[in-house]
């Protein structure tokens, strides 16, 4: 398992202002299923039956006009500066066909004279021609007059969109959730990749002219009457002798597929549907089928294998969200193959914004795979980067909170499923933890948690929550212990004592446990301490045991041992009640800190930073033995001192390379043969 980024994280633990988006109203709900019905089936009949309409014939004379000076600038701004990829071109241009094909649906709607509604479909149409460098979108829907052309093409940062949306703001019903351009910049993209850009078109209402817009962006612009056999627009880009690629079939399909493939129409390139996968966060949950779910998992997440949990979330307030998260089955960081990059995509009216979006997630959440699509994220002008705004940061609270809580449900709603889960994926939920903001989220995060506990048999787990509702009465703290095995645990010299007073134990395997629980510190207002911190702070307790070394030969033995190990490894030496089966036990003030930073003590130093205090059992066998043995051979009982001390280190998990001990015990079995022998 690759815990690079956990162990980053533990060490750590010592342009543009925003632009709004207008209000969504709400949908046409009567009259859409019909619509769609009829959409459907124009789109499979006319495909083939409503043909590409040639170029324009110009029919009338060429009126040239000049951008204005500020258009000029903004013009040469947005070609060179505002998008970081050229591709965006092709799916700015086709957000505008997705547009003016749901203003025509509006207009239909509400009982608008539409010319020619039933003969041409309501789709977008690509063809790439590699021989004459071109690509070609169009679509059939409200078109231009002369007007609109000079309006919305040579006026930049004129949206016609949002223009529209301006008109029908007012009205009970609208389809405005579903228009995406509302900046007026996307259609000068093309001038990125393009020598000359010719835009043919002809408005919806009937008897209308068509007419016919070109540009090399350089200034000028020149509109004439055209032939133009069908309503809608078409818009044909010369491609630049560098630019090429995208009269590349294969290319322009992947880049349709990236940001476009989830638009409400049917996208046809080369005459082949290319967007056949449906927008499932759009759909009612209850009626998406399993099925649907593994393939629109495994086309988004470009996996093969299927989701182990499905959150469908939808919400209106206090932000517009739809969104379909998916947890993995299987992913590469688990086996430490790499770390995992975000795995939600950000759309905009089913648009992509962010294939990878890492503001949207906290980085702990990187495992999580779907689509986010919110009208209230405030974008930038080239729809490329989210603004810093509380929006934003209100957006991903809302989302992490709710994955929480969706987790925490799973959890109850099948515990053997989940556990598996989390014996899986826990390495992210500890990021969660020490990577928290702030108390409040820990707790939440720490409520997903689960561990091994001494008042159940090994192999179940209880959740923190479970602890809490057994603590003792007058119990004020929750007490765990980080070591490698169950069996280690329970023979710990520091689980004994707790042991001892019947309190309940939560046993830790995993090696960053101990840090991440101590950043948690408190759950459910209770302290989370580690046994070996609790022994540290607490009284001494019990009483002394029959067969104990008189308390004479105890207090020399200790200063015999404060003496042989020296202040540069122990602090103090005393006598314990609180042990019975361990001879030895070292204790810290903060445990937890010293196994962190460990290795950042030179060997002889970490007696003299750490001030350990090393507690002796007066009625174990070796104590006893060794208060006698002081006097009798004091060689030998150097060497046992030694080695408890050694012993009392590892129990401790305070010794990083055992290996410098291997001499002395080689000289104690030594001793012991030597023993046998007489």
């Amino acid at each position: 398992m690759n815990y690079t980024r956990l162990a980053k994280l533990v060490l750590r633990s010592a342009l543009n202002s925003p632009v709004r988006t207008t209000k969504p109203l709400p949908v046409f709900r009567h009259s859409y299923r019909l619509i769609k019905t009829s959409t459907a089936r124009m789109s499979s009949e006319s495909s083939s039956s409503v043909e590409d309409s040639t170029d324009a014939v110009n029919q009338g004379p060429i009126d040239r006009r000049e951008f204005k000076a500020e258009t000029r600038q903004l013009l040469d701004i947005v070609a060179k500066s505002l998008y970081s990829e050229k591709e965006v071109f092709i799916r700015e241009l086709i957000s505008n066909a997705s547009d003016a094909l749901e203003k025509l649906r509006h207009h239909q709607v509400n009982g608008v004279t539409i010319d020619d509604f039933s003969k041409s479909p309501l789709e977008i149409r690509i063809t790439t021609d590699s021989q004459t460098g071109t690509i070609t979108i169009q679509d059939f829907g409200t078109g231009m007059s002369k007007e609109d052309m000079v309006e919305n093409l040579g006026t930049i940062a004129r949206s016609g969109t949002k223009a529209f949306l301006s008109e029908i703001e007012d009205e009970k019903s609208s389809s405005s959730n579903s228009l995406i351009g509302q900046f007026g910049v996307g259609f000068y993209s093309t001038f990125m990749v393009a020598d000359k850009v010719k835009v043919n078109s002809r408005s919806f209402e009937t008897g209308s002219q068509g007419y016919t817009w070109s540009s090399d962006g350089s200034g000028l612009y020149e509109i004439s009457e055209a032939s133009h056999e069908t309503r809608g627009t078409k818009i044909v880009v010369q491609l630049k002798a560098d630019e090429l690629r995208f009269a590349d079939r294969d290319t322009v399909e992947g880049i349709v597929k990236k940001y476009s493939n989830f638009v409400g129409f049917p996208i046809f390139l080369n005459g082949e549907q290319i967007n056949t996968i449906q927008p499932l966060w759009t759909q009612d949950p209850k009626a998406i089928t399993t099925k649907q779910h593994e393939e629109f998992y495994q086309f988004i997440s470009n996996a093969f294998d299927k989701p182990r949990y499905t959150l469908h979330f939808v919400a209106d307030a206090p932000l517009s969200i739809r969104s379909l998260f998916y947890v993995p089955e299987q992913l590469p960081e688990m086996y430490g193959v790499r770390v995992l990059e975000p795995g939600v995509s950000l759309y905009s009216r089913r648009v992509l914004i962010q294939s990878k979006a890492r503001d949207i997630l906290p980085e702990w959440l990187r495992f999580v795979r779907g689509v986010i699509d919110s009208e209230d994220i405030p974008l930038n002008l080239s729809r490329e980067l989210l603004q810093q705004s509380a929006l934003i940061q209100k957006l991903r609270s809302v989302l992490s909170s709710k994955l929480i809580r969706f987790l925490a449900d799973e959890a109850k709603r099948d515990r053997k499923k989940y556990e598996k889960f989390f014996a899986e994926c826990g390495i992210f939920l500890r990021e969660g933890i020490v990577s928290a903001s702030d108390d409040a989220e820990r707790e939440e995060i720490a409520k997903l948690f689960r561990f091994e506990s001494s008042f159940e048999r090994p192999g179940v787990t209880t959740s923190l929550s479970e602890y809490v509702s057994r603590m003792k009465p007058g119990q004020k703290n929750i007490y765990y212990l980080c070591l490698p095995t169950r069996e280690l645990a329970e023979t710990s010299p520091y689980y004994e004592p707790l042991l001892a007073q019947g309190h309940e134990v939560l046993f830790s395997y995993d090696q960053f446990d101990d840090t991440v629980l101590a950043q948690l510190r408190s759950f459910n207002e209770k302290p989370v301490l580690s046994a070996e911190s609790y022994l540290s702070k607490s009284e001494e307790e019990g009483e002394v045991k029959d067969g104990s070394l008189p308390s004479d030969e105890a207090d020399s033995l200790v200063k015999w041992l404060t003496r042989t190990l020296g202040y540069h490894r122990v602090k103090e030496v005393k006598v314990s009640r609180r042990l019975s089966s361990h001879p030895t036990m070292l204790t810290v003030s903060d445990m937890v800190s010293a196994r962190r930073f460990l290795r950042a003590i030179r060997p002889e130093e970490r007696g003299k930073i750490l001030q350990p205090t090393l507690e002796v059992n007066p009625s174990h066998t070796i104590i006893k033995r060794l208060a006698t043995l002081k006097d009798e051979d004091t060689k030998l009982a150097v060497l046992v001192a030694e080695q408890l001390y050694d012993n009392a280190l590892i129990a401790a998990g305070l010794m990083d390379d055992p290996r410098r001990m291997l001499g002395r015990l080689d000289s104690l079995v030594e001793s012991v043969v030597r023993e046998q022998e007489k």
